[in-house]
């Protein structure tokens, strides 16, 4: 077993989740000479062909690979047509670090069809401990197959940005970084839709869809959008933590007997992100246990650990300080967690956000968050609807939005 193979096999192990099992690779399709190689468009964009999946692979994926992943079977629209993927490669800035340019890359997946003009989804993918489990190493990324398959594989353009220090960035990775995820967000649809104009393809509509992590992103991009003046035809979610402050206190201070037991995950890549983003110098240290530091940050700069070292029991792992509420709401990694806030603006465009009754990492309560917050202005806002998709777990609660996302979104 190689050493990268072993690193993410402990990964699995630590973090207690099911290995993500994806579709079994297969052959791309071979495209035409001019799609060979790396393909630059203005403003320092470029994109390269990864391959084309047909409709027999994007079927199997919503018929036996998705459902085996979420554990859960779902009846999704069959894909109809083929699908061209690329790897787009684009600039972009880090708000946190004084707008420091970098280079970050992202999928942009096209229906292999005579059309010219086709709707856009923005999928932003929830938190993965492999580097390349994201948008633009598709085979590696579960998830990102269901869009794929429900979306492009239905007359969509998919864009995914893969975030920064992900996919091919050499970034440290921003873990709930907010101002960062917007970038990247908002610069993948931008150099995407570049793209598409050097292919001569329009677009007349926008989506943004996001679980999990991506949930969180998906709103706080569409934050971004709106104030851009970017429209947005809507907006959905899965498992969104839309409100970090709430859901880390929820895990500290008010654990529920379902919380799933790779919850040290969230606090591992959150506090070395927010030291390396922000510059709080021994933000991380502060908030672990001196005899797991070194473990936990190995962990998260995916470098190779024993599953043992990291405990999953949060009182061993976390400094005693941070279950008191009020020392944790005025710690430096507090005080982050408490503007990781996605839904305290007035919103705009049409959006609905599911969460599962039975999710072991987003509670109903964050859930409905977003809705609840626009609703208690004065008659209320009711561009935000919360929606329940039963007693689904974290994968679960994805696997059953996303065929409503689909049935929504094709209503616009």
């Amino acid at each position: 077993m190689t050493k990268a193979v072993r690193t993410l096999a402990l990964c699995a192990v630590l973090l207690a989740i099911p290995p993500v099992a994806s579709a079994a690779p297969q052959e791309a399709t071979s495209a035409a000479a001019s799609d060979a190689g790396a393909i630059a468009v203005p403003s320092g964009v470029s994109y390269e062909l990864l391959g084309r999946w047909d409709t027999d692979r994007l079927n199997q994926i919503l018929t036996t690979d998705f459902p085996k992943f979420a554990g859960i079977d779902v009846t999704y629209t069959p894909a109809r047509n083929a699908v061209k993927l690329y790897r787009v490669t684009y600039p972009s800035v880090v708000p946190e670090r004084g707008n420091k340019p970098i280079v970050a890359t992202g999928l942009l997946a096209i229906p292999d069809t005579d059309a010219k003009s086709f709707p856009i989804l923005s999928y932003q993918h929830g938190t993965v401990y492999g580097r390349q489990e994201v948008p633009s190493f598709p085979e590696q990324s579960t998830e990102t197959q269901l869009m794929l398959a429900q979306f492009a594989g239905q007359g969509y353009v998919v864009m995914g940005a893969d975030y920064f220090g992900m996919g091919a960035s050499k970034e440290p990775e921003g873990y709930m970084v907010k101002a960062s995820h917007q970038q990247a967000c908002h610069d993948m649809i931008r150099s995407g839709r570049g793209v598409l104009d050097s292919m001569g393809i329009t677009s007349d509509k926008l989506f943004l869809g996001g679980w999990s992590q991506g949930g969180f992103v998906t709103m706080a991009c569409l934050e971004k959008l709106e104030s851009a003046g970017v429209a947005v035809d809507a907006a959905a979610t899965a498992s969104a933590p839309i409100d970090g402050f709430a859901l880390m206190n929820g895990f500290l201070n008010f654990p529920r007997e379902i919380d799933a037991s790779w919850v040290n995950s969230l606090f591992v890549l959150s506090a070395f992100s927010y030291e390396n983003y922000y510059g709080v110098p021994g933000l991380a240290r502060s908030v672990f246990n001196d005899a797991y530091y070194d473990a936990a940050r190995r962990v998260y700069e995916r470098q190779p650990f024993e599953a043992s070292e990291i405990p999953t029991d949060l009182h061993k792992l976390i400094r005693a300080d941070y279950f008191d509420p009020q020392f944790f709401a005025g710690s430096a990694y507090g005080r982050i967690f408490r503007e990781t806030q996605a839904y305290r603006w007035v919103i705009q465009t049409p959006v609905r956000n599911y969460y599962g009754e039975a999710d072991e990492v987003i509670p109903p309560g964050i859930g409905k968050m977003a809705m609840t917050y626009q609703q208690a202005m004065g008659a209320g806002n009711t561009k935000v609807e919360a929606i329940s998709t039963g007693p689904t777990t974290h994968r679960g609660t994805y696997a059953r939005a996303a065929a409503q996302w689909k049935t929504w979104f094709d209503g616009k």
